[in-house]
This record gives C-alpha cells, sequence and structure tokens, in this order.
C-alpha cells in the first residue's frame, strides 16, 4: 500500500506526533508499504525536502525524534513560517489523496476534534480511526461526559465554563477541594492540573486556560487508575498506570523510567472481563471507530468504575499505552501499524 503518515501539526500535542508519527511511520516501512511522511502544518514547501516522498524501506534512515520534557511554543513554530496560521500546510492534501491510506499520526487539536478528519472526508480521502463525529465528541471532555452520564454510568461530577466565570467560590461549592481542572479539549494531560489546597486553584486555572478553551473543573477520584485499549472492536489487556510521583501528566507519559505500567492489571477475571465490557460500551456510546483509548478509575472501597475521558488517537510512541496493551495480546507493534493501516478499507 501507499501510505501517508501525518505527524505534528498546530497541536500542543505537536512532539508527541512526531514521535508517535515517525515510530508508526518506520514500521509500516518493515512491514513493506511505500510510505510518505508529513507534517500536517509544515506541509512540503521545498520540492527537494525527503519529507513528503513515498520512500520503501531501505530507501530512507528511519526516523527519529525525540520528545522534550515540556510542551511546544506553538507561536514560535508558526513565526519560524512567517506568521502563516492555516493549520494545513502546503501539498498536504496532494500528498494526501495520492495514497491508498492516510494514518494519522497526530495527538490533539485539529487531530482529534474532528477537523481533519471532516477535511479528508470532504476530498474522500480513506483515512484510520474514528471518524469526524467520534472525534468531535470524544475529544470534548464536557460532551463526552454528558454522554456517559445521560446513559446512566459513573463518572466524576463535573462543571464547565469559561475562564472568567470560574472562581474559587464556584469550585468549593459545587465541587470541592480536591479536584481537577483541565481545558476540554487537549490530550497529554496538557493543561491540567490536580488541584489539593485552595491556594493552588489560581495558578491551575491560569494553565488550564492558556489553550483557549472552555475549562472544566471536575471531581477528584481516588483508586487505581486505568486504562483498556480498544483495537477491532475488542478490548486489549487493561493497563494500570502508577506514576512514581504526582499524577500522569505530560511528562510522566513521555519521559521513560517515571511511570509503572502494569499490564494486564491485576484486577482478576471477573472485574477484568466487567472493565472491558464497560469501555467499549462507552466506546461505542461516543461514536468512536476502529481504535482508541478509555481511561478509568477503579474504585475498590465502593466497587464504581468511573469514567475520566477518552482517546480517539492514542499515543504510539515507546512509552504508550495501547501497543503495550497490544503487544500483551500478542500483536507485535509492525503489525499493530499495519492493522490500523488496513483499517481505512473498511469506511465507506
Amino acid at each position: 500500500m501507499k501510505i501517508t503518515v501525518l505527524e505534528g501539526g498546530l497541536s500542543p500535542e505537536r512532539d508527541v506526533s512526531k514521535k508517535s508519527a515517525r515510530l508508526i511511520a518506520n514500521a509500516l516501512l518493515r512491514k513493506g508499504h511505500e510510505v510518505a511522511l508529513v507534517d500536517l502544518y509544515d506541509g512540503i514547501e521545498n520540492d527537494d525536502s525527503p519529507i513528503g516522498t513515498f520512500f520503501r524501506r531501505g530507501t530512507v534512515q528511519p526516523y527519529e525524534y525525540d520528545i522534550p520534557e515540556s510542551e511546544p511554543d506553538l507561536e514560535a513554530v508558526i513565526a519560524s513560517h512567517g506568521g502563516r496560521r492555516e493549520w494545513v500546510g502546503p501539498r498536504v492534501i496532494e500528498l494526501c489523496k495520492a495514497a491508498d491510506s492516510v494514518v494519522l499520526g497526530l495527538h490533539g487539536s485539529h487531530g482529534e476534534n474532528g477537523q481533519v478528519q471532516a477535511l479528508l472526508d470532504a476530498y474522500n480521502i480513506k483515512y484510520t480511526g474514528s471518524g469526524y463525529l467520534g472525534c468531535a465528541i470524544a475529544m470534548d471532555k464536557d460532551f463526552s461526559k454528558s454522554i456517559v452520564a445521560g446513559a446512566g454510568l459513573d463518572t466524576g461530577r463535573w462543571f464547565t465554563d469559561d475562564a472568567e466565570n470560574v472562581t474559587l467560590e464556584r469550585i468549593k461549592n459545587e465541587i470541592g477541594i480536591p479536584c481537577v481542572i483541565k481545558p476540554i479539549g487537549c490530550g497529554s494531560s496538557c493543561g491540567v492540573s490536580v488541584v489539593k489546597t485552595e491556594e493552588e486553584v489560581s495558578a491551575a486555572l491560569a494553565y488550564a486556560d492558556k489553550y483557549d478553551q472552555r475549562i472544566l473543573v471536575e471531581e477528584f477520584l481516588t483508586g487505581r487508575e486505568i486504562t483498556v485499549s480498544i483495537l477491532n472492536d475488542k478490548a486489549l489487556p487493561i493497563t494500570e498506570i502508577i506514576p512514581h510521583e504526582g499524577f500522569y501528566d505530560y511528562k510522566n507519559k513521555y519521559q521513560a523510567g517515571l511511570t509503572t505500567h502494569i499490564c494486564p492489571a491485576e484486577l482478576g477475571e471477573e472485574k477484568t472481563k466487567q472493565i472491558g465490557d464497560l469501555a467499549l460500551k462507552i466506546f461505542h456510546l461516543l461514536r468512536m471507530e476502529q481504535y482508541g483509548r478509555i481511561d478509568m478509575i477503579v474504585d475498590e472501597e465502593n466497587g464504581k468504575i468511573w469514567f475520566i475521558e477518552a482517546n480517539n488517537l492514542p499515543g504510539m510512541t515507546d512509552t504508550s499505552l495501547l501497543p503495550e496493551a497490544a503487544t500483551h495480546a500478542g500483536i507485535s507493534y509492525e503489525d499493530l501499524c499495519d492493522q490500523i493501516a488496513r483499517q481505512c478499507e473498511k469506511r465507506a
């Protein structure tokens, strides 16, 4: 197959995306595909650039990228492109139209909120993962929690509002402290703070507000943090996430050795099936397709399984959860990427 892999974009998760997409591209090359790698935002401004050409294995060096400890400066990225704010770069659509499959190695922002998917639909370009509706629903944490709660499933108490309407007094009255404060549409824990004291509220709101989105304030839930990866309508082995310090933030997610993953999680056969079935139910409720991930908290004191959020384009880095779960299900990284690339054949 000829496969275009999209990376980067104007997203706070730009660096994570570049790592995921390049590992995916390498895996697809090893599987014998012809692969073109292109940054959604950068595009192809130079015809001599090797980025954007379809390659076979052995005709290009393996792609590499290291994720910095902190999120990227998107204004600096924009400035380096002459101030261009259009989020689709030159010749990106042309390269996507030339492929048999477009693999979305994107994370966050346009790549996960349905905009890229709708754009590709408009050109009748086949791509992997959820469609624009499922992406829009899953990426909006307020909307996804509303749907899950409306179905009678457990999710922590929350409210969402513009930043200027979120005050300490309102948080204390409606949610209480400790709580979690985050933007409604970011992934990779960008903008997320676990607030344990009243004094931490102001900084947490400022951090969330820098992403220019509505703010979600939710109940802080205690228990075992788990995630369920979904592939081809089946739940993969469950992973328990145990950060060595703090919570599962951007640094703990992408810097090796800072978090312990237990996969499969030690939950017992009955509980494992219950959680897998629940994750798959939520996956369908949110109109997600093909593959994704559902994050939850297991409260062993009251037996509840709390929905936290959904991820419609899970990370594919060497510290990411979906590839790890797939490995425990007997699916190699190369085969996982190949399966994902071929999912486009199921899209009408």
